[in-house]
């Protein structure tokens, strides 16, 4: 039994990499009844593919007329068609919007690429460090000597897979509304630049240097970083707030002088030094007991072994664990119709029968396939 909010939003995956199998994770921990497209002979079902969670999966040969009439069908019963192609691949496939909105108008098209649909880069093959690249995200991340990519956080999962969930269910409500389905153009590289809104409003207020670990929020600021402790583990420090700032030299026994110089930008290089001297000298476990859960705004910085087990994310089960692999829990949370991991990974090919039965195929139909 599926199990939250979206419960009863029928949504038709085509199988992709990246953010398209996240934002179906994401779907299917809300409730959504996700049935994901894969093609024959394809992998899968490993209890590591942590993205695929939840889904049923329906394999195809999608260059047989009666395979794309098939998700012709699926689609006329969705509320929500997603897919991570380049653009123009759906379209030979007999697969587009164009198609799919006239077999069911109400239908919510949403399409997962790097560049959009349009454009220049439309075409071209990428990686979400290139789709960053041209936003001026990767730009500000990184050391003084170079920009490093922030894993594929940035533009697959947040500028991509977070925004066509957002996009997807906005389109779902007006669909309701109105009656009237949509195309969905989620390009990771836009969505990277709507992330980048506050930024874009420092450097207009004239708040924002180009040069990296120059700025309040890179690591340019000595109260707003990492430093490492004796033990060779990291802490971060986050005490922008003058009351937080002042918590923080408590906590550390600092009373110098050239500290009360917080904001004083050409200052921050020798206040850094300082404060990783002292920060130095203790354990990242010393550190935990004199800070953790104050208003240093402080954390230990964690490895993936040791996140789970945290006091704080083990009492609010932020981890949980299936089929012996570690896996994030659903999020955000539900006072009323609460999230839940709806299933495994899938095999391919598993629910061929099952999931077209649900979605209203007859046994004729499903034989014939």
């Amino acid at each position: 039994m599926r199990q939250g909010p979206l419960t009863g939003l029928k949504i038709v995956e085509f199988a992709g990499i990246g953010p398209g199998p996240f934002c179906g994770m994401l779907l299917s921990d809300l409730g959504a009844d996700v049935v994901r497209i894969d093609r024959k002979g394809g992998r899968g079902g490993a209890p590591s593919d942590i993205t695929a969670r939840g889904r049923r999966s329906v394999a195809l040969d999608l260059k047989s007329p009666e395979a794309v009439e098939t998700c012709l069908k699926l689609m006329e019963k969705a509320d929500v068609v997603f897919e991570g192609f380049r653009p123009g691949v759906m379209e030979r496939l007999g697969l587009g919007p164009e198609v799919a909105l006239k077999r069911n108008p109400k239908l919510v098209y949403g399409r997962m690429t790097g560049w959009g649909q349009t454009g220049p880069y439309a075409q071209a093959a990428g990686h979400d460090m290139n789709y960053i690249a041209i936003t001026g995200a990767l730009h500000a991340i990184g050391t003084e000597d170079k920009p490093v990519p922030p894993l594929n956080l940035v533009g697959d999962f947040g500028g991509g897979a977070l925004y066509l969930a957002f996009g997807i269910l906005a389109g779902v409500i007006h669909a309701r509304e109105t009656g009237k389905g949509q195309v969905i153009d989620c390009a990771m590289s836009d969505g990277a630049a709507s992330l980048m809104a506050m930024f874009y409003g420092f450097k207009a207020s004239g708040m924002w240097q180009e040069s990296r670990r120059s700025n309040l929020l890179d690591g340019g600021a000595h109260f707003y970083d990492t430093y490492q402790c004796s033990d060779g583990k990291w802490v971060s420090i986050g005490s922008i707030e003058p009351q937080f700032y002042a918590l923080l030299l408590q906590k550390t026994g600092i009373d110098d002088s050239d500290f009360q110089r917080q904001m004083d930008k050409s200052a921050w290089p020798q206040l850094r030094e300082k404060l990783a001297h002292v920060i130095a000298q203790k354990t990242q476990a010393e550190w935990c007991e004199l800070m953790e859960a104050t208003d240093v705004c402080f954390a230990p910085v964690l490895d993936l072994d040791e996140a789970p087990k945290h006091p704080h994310n083990k009492a609010r089960e932020t981890f949980v664990e299936v089929a012996g692999v570690t896996q994030p829990a659903p999020a955000p949370r539900f006072s009323a119709t609460p999230g839940k991991i709806q299933g495994p990974p899938p095999q391919v090919g598993a629910h061929n029968a099952e999931a077209l039965k649900d979605w209203g195929f007859s046994e004729a139909e499903i034989a014939a396939l």
